[in-house]
C-alpha cells in the first residue's frame, strides 16, 4: 500500500516543482526590468518599492533625472529666464542632447537690467539679439565647479567669458555664482546675480 503511493506522491511533487518554476521565470523578467531599465525618479510607486525598498530617490537624483529647461522651469528663481528661453526659441535646443554647462540669471539679476530693457528684449523683434545674449550664457560639455579654473571660455554664442576663481569665490563675466552645481540630465547649472552681456549684444 505505501509503495502504490509513491508514485503518486512523485507526481504530486513534481507537479508541485513544476508551478514554482513557473512562477519564478514569471516574476523574475519583472524584477530584472525594474532594476536594470527603470529609473527610480519616473517610477511609480510600486516600482520603487519592488527595485530598492530601503532607498528613496533623493533630490538631487531626482533634478539629475531632467533636462536643464525642465529644472530651470520648475524653479522658481528662474521665471524670466524660462520666458526668454521661450521667445528665444532655445527651449528644443537646452532640451537637447548636450552636453550643456548653464549660467543662469536668476529673476532678480534681470529685474536689475535697466528699465525697459527686458521687455524690449523679449519682443519677436529682437529675436536675435535675444538668442545671442542667452547662448553667452551657455558653453559647450558639463563643466562642473570643480573643474572651473580661472580662465576665458568660449561660450556657445561664440564670445569668450572670463572665470576668475579665487578665494573659494567665483565669478563669470563678473557674475558671481551664487550656486554651482545643479546637476541635470544633459548638463549642469550654475546660478548667477547678474545677466551678461556679449560685446556684440547690440548688433
Amino acid at each position: 500500500m505505501k509503495n502504490q503511493n509513491v508514485p503518486n506522491l512523485m507526481k504530486q511533487l513534481a507537479g508541485f516543482a513544476g508551478v514554482i518554476g513557473a512562477s519564478a521565470l514569471i516574476g523574475f523578467p519583472a524584477w530584472a526590468h525594474i532594476n536594470s531599465n527603470t529609473n527610480v525618479a519616473s517610477a511609480t510607486p510600486t516600482q520603487q518599492v519592488a527595485g530598492n525598498p530601503k532607498t528613496a530617490a533623493s533630490p538631487e537624483k531626482v533634478a539629475a533625472a531632467q533636462d536643464i529647461v525642465a529644472i530651470a522651469s520648475g524653479d522658481p528663481q528662474f521665471k524670466t529666464l524660462t520666458k526668454a528661453l521661450g521667445a528665444a526659441g532655445l527651449v528644443k535646443t537646452l532640451q537637447g542632447k548636450g552636453p550643456f554647462t548653464v549660467f543662469a540669471p536668476t529673476d532678480a539679476a534681470f529685474a536689475a537690467l535697466p528699465k525697459g530693457a527686458l521687455d524690449d528684449l523679449l519682443k519677436p523683434a529682437n529675436k536675435a539679439k535675444l538668442t545671442k545674449i542667452l547662448t553667452y550664457h551657455v558653453v559647450s560639455g558639463a563643466v562642473l565647479s570643480t573643474s572651473l579654473k580661472s580662465s576665458d571660455v568660449k561660450s556657445v554664442e561664440g564670445s569668450s567669458l572670463k572665470v576668475v576663481v579665487s578665494g573659494g569665490k567665483v565669478t563669470v563675466g563678473g557674475a558671481n555664482v551664487v550656486k554651482a552645481d545643479i546637476k541635470a540630465s544633459n548638463g549642469v547649472i550654475h546660478v548667477i546675480d547678474k545677466v551678461l552681456m556679449p560685446a556684440n549684444a547690440a548688433k
